[in-house]
């Protein structure tokens, strides 16, 4: 089964991959990964990619459809695939049918967490962890049981990501929705695109997804 995975960052899509992947044996594919590792390992499509970008350019469409395709040639056609952050256009979209046309495989299911805005930025601007142990926690939802201490290792310092600030999220929210536009009617137009709300408790996500799923 092959899908593409849709949503703004913080929707969840990170966990509820990681869970396909445990549950299903899928491969995720993030164009962004697949990128750095080929730069990383010195690929010819790699090598191409980092001329680029030190160049401060764009990667071109090409270059990540090689890198998609070469990825498809290496899993087998046993192996699905859940598509993160491809496609993002019109064209790209085209191109991901021809890939997948090419390796005898087709799009089963266009899956989008939605999301409520407002509740979004609560969600991470709330967030911050053990900086001893990593341990997760939340300012009105899952604070530490003794305030300042760590309920699994009894640290007391904790930090924030930088970048989890209301102006960051709306900006990413906007950035999502200016991507996702031009290629959810393409998907719609076929009966595949399914929405799960992303706000659910993650159990309750991903019993929604194994429901679309186990719908084809």
């Amino acid at each position: 089964m092959n899908i593409i995975l849709l949503g703004p960052p913080g929707a969840g899509k990170g966990t509820q991959a990681a869970l396909l992947v445990e549950h299903h044996g899928m491969r995720q594919l993030s164009t962004g990964d697949m990128l750095r590792a080929a730069v990383k390992a010195e690929t010819p499509v790699g090598l191409e990619a980092k001329a680029i970008m030190d160049r401060g350019e764009l990667v071109s469409d090409e270059i990540v459809t090689a890198l998609i395709d070469a990825e498809l040639e290496a899993m087998g056609s046993d192996v699905g695939a859940i598509f993160d952050g491809y496609p993002r256009t019109a064209p790209q979209a085209e191109q991901l049918d021809a890939i997948l046309a090419r390796h005898g495989r087709q799009l089963d299911h266009v899956i989008e967490l939605s999301v409520n805005e407002d509740a979004l930025v609560d969600r991470i601007t709330g967030r911050f962890t053990c900086a001893n142990c990593g341990e997760g926690y939340h300012e009105h939802h899952k604070r530490p049981r003794v305030d300042g201490v760590c309920d699994k290792c009894g640290g007391t310092e904790f930090k924030r990501r930088k970048d989890d600030t209301e102006e960051t999220v709306r900006t990413r929210m906007a950035e999502y929705r200016a991507k996702t536009a031009p290629i959810l009617p393409i998907y719609e137009a076929r009966g595949i695109v399914s929405r799960i709300d992303g706000m659910a408790p993650i159990d309750d996500v991903t019993a929604g997804i194994e429901a679309v799923l186990a719908s084809k």
